[in-house]
């Protein structure tokens, strides 16, 4: 018989088309995955996927069954929310972080409700001093946000992998360089971070650990208004939408920064996972839409 734990562990292989990733992905080990995956496969009669040197791809038979997997797996969500929403008003609170919440207003959200109309959802958004997006403080169930930062006790479903960059003024004479490297740069006056907030997120956002006399900036228009009018250096990812006269130059000896969906405990209640998916699949919608010709 096939569980919906035993669908979700299947579909996670099929998005990764690699078991390490995927069970990286569902923070459990290699082995029970690949015996769940087997135990599907013997309960199907069918092999699910062929085994390739660089993972492993979709047979006809997968195929179909992510196709159908992902309607189940969906309709089993709006069942849980809506038992669980008649013991009263279902609602969830979404943090992100400044450079993210146009992503969760104007996509996430609005996907999310398509599939749970009766669920109130609220978007809180934090500054730069709360890498958390409010999940620390208890304010948020799930949280769209960077990573590094002290992540102890939270689980993460990463969306997205973006290399860093230093934003600096069109006129910096580092402005044409193709590459930098922040050992190179330790004489630069750097944006600085609240010093209140967490220490690998504050130090991975700033390119030198020297203390500076300058106002903590908490949000990433105040960094960027920083660079412009002050000729300060920060750090951004690659693709940060700047204002004219800024420019973005990779970073080489910074590793790239992790866009992700976080969240509380081991397990996601129904309203997060399902929110955690939908909003991977929006993400995965924008990266893989065509452009046009």
């Amino acid at each position: 018989m096939v569980d919906l734990r035993g669908l979700r562990y299947f579909v996670a292989v099929a998005e990764e088309r690699h078991i390490g990733r995927a069970a990286a992905r569902l923070r459990m080990t290699q082995p029970p995955l690949s015996r769940a995956i087997h135990h599907l496969e013997a309960d199907l009669g069918v092999n699910l996927f062929a085994r390739t040197p660089n993972g492993v791809e979709l047979t006809e038979a997968g195929r179909t069954l992510y196709e159908d997997a992902l309607s189940l797996l969906k309709q089993a969500d709006r069942i849980e929310v809506r038992v669980r929403s008649t013991a009263g008003h279902a609602a969830l609170t979404v943090g992100s972080l400044a450079d993210t919440a146009e992503l969760v207003g104007g996509r996430i959200v609005s996907a999310f409700r398509e599939r749970h109309p009766t669920v109130s959802v609220r978007v809180h958004e934090a500054d730069l001093g709360d890498p958390s997006a409010g999940l620390r403080a208890g304010l948020v169930d799930v949280a769209l946000t960077r990573l590094p930062f002290e992540d102890t006790g939270l689980r993460s479903h990463v969306l997205h992998v973006e290399p860093i960059g230093l934003v600096v003024r069109d006129d910096d004479p580092l402005a044409g360089q193709a590459s930098v490297r922040l050992t190179d740069l330790s004489d630069r006056r750097w944006i600085r971070l609240p010093p209140d907030t967490d220490r690998i997120w504050r130090e991975y956002w700033t390119g030198s650990s020297t203390a500076t006399p300058d106002t903590p900036m908490r949000t990433i228009q105040e960094c960027l208004q920083a660079v412009l009018w002050n000729g300060m250096s920060a750090l951004a990812p690659l693709d940060q939408v700047t204002p004219a006269g800024l420019t973005t130059i990779p970073v080489l000896d910074r590793p790239p920064s992790r866009l992700v969906l976080a969240w509380p405990g081991v397990r996601p209640s129904p309203l997060v996972g399902s929110f955690v998916r939908i909003a991977a699949e929006v993400y995965r919608d924008r990266n893989t839409r065509p452009g046009p010709a």
